[in-house]
Protein backbone atom coordinates (compact mmCIF):
# COMPACT_ATOMS: atom_id res chain seq x y z
CA UNK A 1 0.00 0.00 0.00
CA UNK A 2 2.64 2.50 1.03
CA UNK A 3 4.70 1.84 -2.08
CA UNK A 4 1.71 2.76 -4.24
CA UNK A 5 1.42 6.10 -2.44
CA UNK A 6 4.98 7.32 -1.97
CA UNK A 7 8.14 7.03 -3.97
CA UNK A 8 11.52 6.01 -2.67
CA UNK A 9 14.45 8.27 -3.26
CA UNK A 10 16.55 6.87 -6.08
CA UNK A 11 19.87 7.56 -7.73
CA UNK A 12 19.14 11.03 -9.19
CA UNK A 13 19.76 12.54 -5.76
CA UNK A 14 23.41 11.63 -5.90
CA UNK A 15 24.13 11.13 -9.58
CA UNK A 16 27.61 12.46 -10.42
CA UNK A 17 26.03 14.57 -13.17
CA UNK A 18 24.33 16.72 -10.53
CA UNK A 19 27.61 18.59 -9.92
CA UNK A 20 29.89 20.07 -12.54
CA UNK A 21 32.71 22.50 -12.98
CA UNK A 22 35.45 24.05 -10.89
CA UNK A 23 34.64 27.75 -10.67
CA UNK A 24 37.13 30.40 -9.52
CA UNK A 25 34.54 32.59 -7.75
CA UNK A 26 31.09 32.35 -6.19
CA UNK A 27 29.90 35.20 -8.42
CA UNK A 28 30.84 33.35 -11.59
CA UNK A 29 29.07 30.18 -10.46
CA UNK A 30 26.00 32.09 -9.21
CA UNK A 31 25.57 33.81 -12.56
CA UNK A 32 24.82 30.41 -14.09
CA UNK A 33 22.36 29.34 -11.38
CA UNK A 34 18.69 29.90 -10.62
CA UNK A 35 19.23 29.96 -6.85
CA UNK A 36 17.68 28.28 -3.84
CA UNK A 37 15.14 30.88 -2.75
CA UNK A 38 12.32 30.21 -5.23
CA UNK A 39 8.71 29.92 -4.12
CA UNK A 40 8.48 26.49 -5.79
CA UNK A 41 11.04 24.97 -3.43
CA UNK A 42 9.28 26.31 -0.36
CA UNK A 43 5.87 25.16 -1.57
CA UNK A 44 7.08 21.62 -2.28
CA UNK A 45 8.81 21.38 1.09
CA UNK A 46 5.76 22.71 2.89
CA UNK A 47 3.26 20.39 1.20
CA UNK A 48 5.42 17.31 1.75
CA UNK A 49 6.18 18.03 5.39
CA UNK A 50 2.53 18.83 6.13
CA UNK A 51 1.72 15.27 5.07
CA UNK A 52 4.28 14.00 7.56
CA UNK A 53 2.91 16.24 10.30
CA UNK A 54 -0.66 15.02 9.66
CA UNK A 55 0.42 11.37 9.55
CA UNK A 56 -0.35 11.00 5.84
CA UNK A 57 3.29 10.27 5.00
CA UNK A 58 6.13 8.70 6.95
CA UNK A 59 9.18 10.77 6.11
CA UNK A 60 10.28 13.75 4.02
CA UNK A 61 13.72 14.79 2.82
CA UNK A 62 14.45 17.58 0.33
CA UNK A 63 10.68 17.80 -0.36
CA UNK A 64 10.62 14.11 -1.37
CA UNK A 65 8.34 11.63 0.42
CA UNK A 66 9.37 8.15 1.55
CA UNK A 67 7.54 5.06 2.75
CA UNK A 68 9.98 4.51 5.60
CA UNK A 69 12.33 6.60 7.70
CA UNK A 70 16.04 6.30 7.04
CA UNK A 71 18.03 7.41 10.04
CA UNK A 72 21.38 9.11 10.33
CA UNK A 73 22.57 7.00 13.24
CA UNK A 74 25.66 9.14 13.70
CA UNK A 75 23.53 12.23 14.07
CA UNK A 76 21.05 10.51 16.35
CA UNK A 77 23.79 9.19 18.63
CA UNK A 78 25.15 12.69 19.02
CA UNK A 79 21.75 14.13 19.88
CA UNK A 80 21.07 11.42 22.44
CA UNK A 81 24.47 11.88 24.05
CA UNK A 82 23.89 15.63 24.36
CA UNK A 83 20.53 14.99 26.03
CA UNK A 84 22.02 12.45 28.46
CA UNK A 85 24.84 14.77 29.45
CA UNK A 86 22.42 17.62 30.08
CA UNK A 87 20.00 15.80 32.40
CA UNK A 88 17.44 15.01 29.74
CA UNK A 89 17.41 18.48 28.18
CA UNK A 90 18.16 18.95 24.49
CA UNK A 91 18.21 22.32 22.74
CA UNK A 92 19.22 22.19 19.08
CA UNK A 93 20.09 25.13 16.88
CA UNK A 94 19.41 23.65 13.45
CA UNK A 95 21.07 26.08 11.05
CA UNK A 96 19.50 25.80 7.59
CA UNK A 97 17.02 23.18 8.82
CA UNK A 98 14.27 23.88 6.27
CA UNK A 99 10.84 23.41 7.86
CA UNK A 100 11.89 20.76 10.36
CA UNK A 101 12.77 17.70 8.28
CA UNK A 102 15.43 16.46 10.71
CA UNK A 103 13.23 17.13 13.74
CA UNK A 104 10.41 15.03 12.30
CA UNK A 105 12.85 12.35 11.17
CA UNK A 106 14.21 11.84 14.69
CA UNK A 107 11.33 12.77 17.00
CA UNK A 108 10.38 9.15 17.77
CA UNK A 109 13.89 8.31 19.01
CA UNK A 110 13.96 11.56 20.99
CA UNK A 111 10.51 11.12 22.53
CA UNK A 112 11.98 10.12 25.91
CA UNK A 113 13.93 13.38 26.16
CA UNK A 114 12.06 15.24 28.86
CA UNK A 115 12.74 18.73 27.55
CA UNK A 116 13.43 19.31 23.86
CA UNK A 117 13.62 22.56 21.96
CA UNK A 118 14.39 22.41 18.25
CA UNK A 119 15.22 25.86 16.87
CA UNK A 120 15.56 26.36 13.12
CA UNK A 121 17.40 29.33 11.61
CA UNK A 122 16.48 29.74 7.98
CA UNK A 123 15.73 32.14 5.13
CA UNK A 124 12.95 34.58 5.97
CA UNK A 125 10.30 33.00 3.72
CA UNK A 126 10.97 29.57 5.26
CA UNK A 127 10.72 31.10 8.75
CA UNK A 128 7.39 32.73 7.96
CA UNK A 129 6.03 29.44 6.60
CA UNK A 130 7.42 27.49 9.54
CA UNK A 131 5.79 29.79 12.06
CA UNK A 132 2.45 29.56 10.30
CA UNK A 133 2.28 25.81 9.67
CA UNK A 134 4.77 23.97 11.90
CA UNK A 135 5.80 25.89 14.98
CA UNK A 136 4.70 24.42 18.31
CA UNK A 137 5.98 24.12 21.87
CA UNK A 138 9.03 22.13 20.72
CA UNK A 139 9.74 23.41 17.21
CA UNK A 140 10.66 27.09 16.73
CA UNK A 141 11.79 29.22 13.78
CA UNK A 142 14.13 32.22 13.68
CA UNK A 143 15.55 34.52 11.01
CA UNK A 144 18.99 34.79 12.60
CA UNK A 145 21.24 33.00 15.05
CA UNK A 146 21.08 36.05 17.30
CA UNK A 147 17.27 35.90 17.43
CA UNK A 148 17.50 32.26 18.48
CA UNK A 149 20.16 32.86 21.14
CA UNK A 150 18.10 35.65 22.65
CA UNK A 151 15.50 33.05 23.69
CA UNK A 152 17.39 29.77 23.93
CA UNK A 153 20.66 28.30 25.17
CA UNK A 154 21.49 25.58 22.62
CA UNK A 155 23.53 22.55 23.63
CA UNK A 156 23.89 21.37 20.01
CA UNK A 157 24.58 23.26 16.81
CA UNK A 158 23.37 21.12 13.91
CA UNK A 159 24.80 21.73 10.43
CA UNK A 160 23.26 19.19 8.07
CA UNK A 161 23.76 19.61 4.33
CA UNK A 162 24.19 23.36 4.65
CA UNK A 163 27.83 24.44 4.88
CA UNK A 164 28.65 23.47 1.29
CA UNK A 165 25.99 25.84 -0.09
CA UNK A 166 27.15 28.91 1.85
CA UNK A 167 29.07 31.51 -0.13
CA UNK A 168 31.83 31.88 2.49
CA UNK A 169 31.86 28.67 4.53
CA UNK A 170 34.99 29.52 6.53
CA UNK A 171 33.60 32.90 7.60
CA UNK A 172 30.58 31.02 8.91
CA UNK A 173 32.82 28.50 10.67
CA UNK A 174 34.52 31.39 12.48
CA UNK A 175 31.10 32.51 13.65
CA UNK A 176 30.13 28.99 14.74
CA UNK A 177 33.38 28.76 16.69
CA UNK A 178 32.62 32.01 18.48
CA UNK A 179 29.22 30.75 19.70
CA UNK A 180 30.95 28.18 21.94
CA UNK A 181 27.99 25.81 21.88
CA UNK A 182 28.80 22.57 23.71
CA UNK A 183 28.46 20.27 20.70
CA UNK A 184 28.53 20.75 16.95
CA UNK A 185 27.12 17.94 14.82
CA UNK A 186 27.83 18.08 11.10
CA UNK A 187 26.04 15.78 8.68
CA UNK A 188 25.65 15.30 4.92
CA UNK A 189 28.55 17.56 3.99
CA UNK A 190 30.58 17.10 0.79
CA UNK A 191 34.34 16.52 0.95
CA UNK A 192 37.39 15.52 -1.03
CA UNK A 193 40.87 14.49 0.11
CA UNK A 194 42.46 17.53 -1.52
CA UNK A 195 44.08 20.34 0.46
CA UNK A 196 41.89 22.93 -1.28
CA UNK A 197 38.17 23.38 -1.92
CA UNK A 198 36.35 23.00 -5.23
CA UNK A 199 33.37 25.15 -6.22
CA UNK A 200 30.83 23.46 -8.50
CA UNK A 201 27.28 24.01 -9.66
CA UNK A 202 24.61 21.63 -8.40
CA UNK A 203 21.65 21.00 -10.68
CA UNK A 204 18.70 19.51 -8.80
CA UNK A 205 16.71 16.87 -10.73
CA UNK A 206 13.40 18.19 -12.07
CA UNK A 207 11.43 15.48 -10.24
CA UNK A 208 12.50 17.10 -6.95
CA UNK A 209 12.27 20.78 -7.91
CA UNK A 210 13.80 23.07 -10.49
CA UNK A 211 16.88 24.70 -8.98
CA UNK A 212 20.58 25.13 -9.44
CA UNK A 213 23.07 26.74 -7.09
CA UNK A 214 26.78 26.90 -6.27
CA UNK A 215 28.00 24.05 -4.11
CA UNK A 216 31.37 23.48 -2.48
CA UNK A 217 33.30 20.25 -2.22
CA UNK A 218 35.44 21.03 0.81
CA UNK A 219 38.86 19.85 1.83
CA UNK A 220 38.22 17.51 4.76
CA UNK A 221 41.50 18.32 6.52
CA UNK A 222 41.18 22.08 6.02
CA UNK A 223 37.58 21.98 7.21
CA UNK A 224 38.28 20.15 10.48
CA UNK A 225 41.22 22.41 11.31
CA UNK A 226 38.97 25.45 10.96
CA UNK A 227 36.95 24.39 14.03
CA UNK A 228 39.79 25.42 16.32
CA UNK A 229 37.61 25.74 19.44
CA UNK A 230 36.47 22.13 19.11
CA UNK A 231 37.84 18.62 19.44
CA UNK A 232 36.86 16.01 16.86
CA UNK A 233 35.18 13.06 18.59
CA UNK A 234 33.90 10.96 15.71
CA UNK A 235 33.46 10.78 11.96
CA UNK A 236 30.59 9.02 10.22
CA UNK A 237 29.35 8.53 6.67
CA UNK A 238 26.15 10.07 5.35
CA UNK A 239 23.15 7.78 5.66
CA UNK A 240 21.80 8.65 2.20
CA UNK A 241 24.57 10.15 0.06
CA UNK A 242 26.77 7.86 -2.00
CA UNK A 243 30.34 8.50 -2.98
CA UNK A 244 30.83 9.93 -6.45
CA UNK A 245 33.59 10.86 -8.85
CA UNK A 246 33.36 14.63 -9.16
CA UNK A 247 33.88 15.82 -12.74
CA UNK A 248 34.31 12.11 -13.57
CA UNK A 249 37.73 11.87 -11.92
CA UNK A 250 37.87 13.13 -8.32
CA UNK A 251 36.58 10.88 -5.49
CA UNK A 252 34.16 12.75 -3.23
CA UNK A 253 31.91 11.73 -0.36
CA UNK A 254 29.46 13.07 2.21
CA UNK A 255 30.51 12.85 5.85
CA UNK A 256 29.42 13.81 9.33
CA UNK A 257 31.36 14.78 12.44
CA UNK A 258 30.86 15.04 16.18
CA UNK A 259 32.70 18.04 17.60
CA UNK A 260 32.96 18.90 21.29
CA UNK A 261 33.94 22.27 22.72
CA UNK A 262 37.48 22.20 24.16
Amino acid sequence: MFKSLWRRLKSPFRSPEMWSGNYPTWEEASAKCSGYDSAEILEKCKNSLLKVKRGEAVYERDSFLFNEIRYSWGLLAGLQRAALENEGTLCVLDFGGSLGSTYYQNREFLSSVKNIQWCIVEQSHFVACGKEYFEDENLKFYNTIEDCLAKHDPTVLLLSGVIQVLEKPYDWIKKFNSLKIQYIIIDRTAFTDLNHDILTIQNVPAEIYNASYPSWFLSESKFIMAFNNYRLQATFESFCDKRIFLNSTLPAEWLGFHLMLK
